[in-house]
Order: C-alpha cells, then sequence, then structure tokens
C-alpha cells in the first residue's frame, strides 16, 4: 500500500492563503518520507488562525512562495494517490494553483480520512484527527501541517487494517463495500 497524505496551514480564511505544507509518504505500511515546508502566502495572517497554527507573517517572510515551491511538490505527489483529512488540503491547493494561474498537479485519486474514518468507525464521537489520534494512542502535535499528514497518514492505515479494504476500495466505495464495513463494526461490538 503506497500513498501520500498532504496537510496545509492557512493565513486567514481564504484556503489559497497556504502558510505552511507538510506531506507524509506512506509505503508497504510505514512512513517512509515526510517533508514539511513553511510558505510565504504573500497574504495578510488573521490572528485566529495565527493563534490556532503559531505561524505569523515574521515566521514566512524569507519562505518560499507557492510558485517557488511548487516543483519540489509536484515531484512529492504527481500520478501518486493523495489523502487529506477532509478535502479542504485539496481546495487549498487547488485555489493556491488558480491564484497563481498554475495547471493542477495530476494525481491517482484523491482519498478523504475523515470520511474512511466515519465509514470505518461509525461509532465514535467525532472524527476530528486529534480525537482519532486520542482514540488510537497516536502521537500528534495538531496543526503542525507535517505532523497533521503523518497522522491522518497514520488514520489511513489502521481504517486499511481494521477494515480489510485496499485503497481502491475506498476511494470507489460501493453500497457492498459500506455494508461489509457496517456488518464488521456490528461484529466487533457484540
Amino acid at each position: 500500500m503506497e500513498f501520500v497524505v498532504i496537510d496545509v496551514e492557512t493565513a486567514n480564511q481564504r484556503p489559497a492563503s497556504i502558510c505552511q505544507i507538510g506531506v507524509a509518504h506512506f509505503r508497504n505500511g510505514v512512513l517512509a518520507e515526510a517533508w514539511g515546508e513553511l510558505v510565504n502566502p504573500e497574504d495578510c495572517f488573521l490572528p485566529f488562525n495565527t493563534h490556532l497554527h503559531g505561524i505569523g507573517p515574521r515566521d514566512v517572510c524569507a519562505a518560499l512562495t507557492w510558485p517557488e515551491l511548487r516543483p519540489k511538490l509536484r515531484s512529492l505527489l504527481e500520478d501518486r494517490m493523495i489523502a487529506s483529512h477532509t478535502y479542504f488540503d485539496r481546495t487549498a491547493l487547488s485555489g493556491a494553483d488558480a491564484r497563481y494561474g498554475l495547471p493542477a498537479i495530476p494525481v491517482a485519486g484523491w482519498l478523504d480520512t475523515c470520511r474512511i474514518a466515519r465509514q470505518v468507525w461509525p461509532h465514535l464521537a467525532n472524527h476530528k484527527l486529534t480525537n482519532l489520534a486520542r482514540n488510537f494512542g497516536l502521537s500528534y502535535r495538531a496543526h503542525d501541517a507535517m505532523d497533521d499528514a503523518r497522522c491522518a497518514g497514520q488514520v489511513l492505515l489502521l481504517a486499511a487494517h481494521s477494515s480489510a479494504l485496499g485503497l481502491e476500495q475506498m476511494l470507489y466505495p460501493t453500497a457492498t463495500t459500506v455494508n461489509t464495513l457496517r456488518r464488521r463494526v456490528v461484529a466487533k461490538k457484540a
């Protein structure tokens, strides 16, 4: 099983205002490579966002801009199966690309680890990454893009193990797949 997980932090409410990016590449069930980078969003920072992730204008003044780091990102994502915890990160990448007139990086598919967690563990109170990490005993520092990507990848591995589903089945769930997951959850509770 090989996939890449991506996470971003933003400077403000605009998804294209990426100020940090994290990428975690998983191969054969283990973290094989991780990369994280501060990004100069060339945009204003809102106090709410800075309070959330701890990144402010001074932290990114010497950082690369989106177009400058895009070649590295392309080498990590192109033609691979990509995952993120919710589709916010996908929207942010698309927004940043559109802002600079860059074509989308072609990928093999895009998985939402939050949606998958809801299907595999419907009994959990919520499926936020912080809650999943706590529930499964994963070490995790919230709102650090690289750590978010790593943790979401570990959640995806746990979901694959718990459900015995492959990435293709998670990417294109059928009614049969969802019903099978529900039966397994009921059987585990009994």
